[in-house]
C-alpha cells in the first residue's frame, strides 16, 4: 500500500513524506468527503497547520478538491485520477442534512455554463442536499 501512496503522490510532483503519505492513507479510507477537523480526529497527535498545509498542497497539485457544502466547514475528497480540477471534470456532491456527510456525485457532470461574453469562469459548486442512503433506513 505504501508505494502506491508514494506513486500517487509522486504522479503529481508531490514530495512523499511521512505525514503527506499518512494523510492520503486517511483519505483514500474515507467514503465521504472530511473536514479539516474531522481528519485532524483521526490522528492521536497531529499539529494542526502542518495537516492544513498538508491539505493546501494537495489541493494545489489537484490530488483532492475542496468542496464548499453550505455546512459551514470546507471539505475534501480526493480527485478521481484523471482530474485536472478543470470545470469540465467538475461533478455535483450532495449534502446528507441528517448525518451531515458530503458525498462526491462523479458520475452526475456539473452542467456547461455559458457565461455572457467578457465572463470568465473561475470556478462552479453544485450541492444537492437531502437525505443520503443510509439515513434513510
Amino acid at each position: 500500500m505504501i508505494s502506491e501512496l508514494d506513486n500517487k503522490l509522486k504522479s503529481k510532483n508531490i514530495k512523499p513524506t511521512a505525514m503527506r503519505k499518512l494523510v492520503l492513507q486517511m483519505l483514500v479510507k474515507q467514503k465521504t468527503a472530511i473536514s479539516l477537523p474531522e481528519l485532524e480526529l483521526q490522528f492521536e497527535k497531529v499539529d494542526r497547520a502542518t495537516l492544513y498545509r498538508t491539505l493546501k498542497t494537495f489541493e494545489e497539485k489537484k490530488l483532492i478538491h475542496r468542496i464548499e457544502d453550505g455546512s459551514g466547514a470546507v471539505k475534501y475528497a480526493l480527485c478521481h485520477e484523471k482530474c485536472n480540477c478543470y470545470p469540465e471534470d467538475l461533478h455535483v456532491h450532495f449534502l446528507c442534512t441528517k448525518c451531515n456527510h458530503t458525498y462526491c456525485l462523479e458520475e452526475i457532470q456539473i452542467p456547461v455554463i455559458n457565461l455572457p461574453h467578457g465572463f470568465v469562469l473561475a470556478s462552479v459548486n453544485m450541492v444537492v442536499k437531502g437525505i443520503c442512503s443510509n439515513c434513510k433506513k
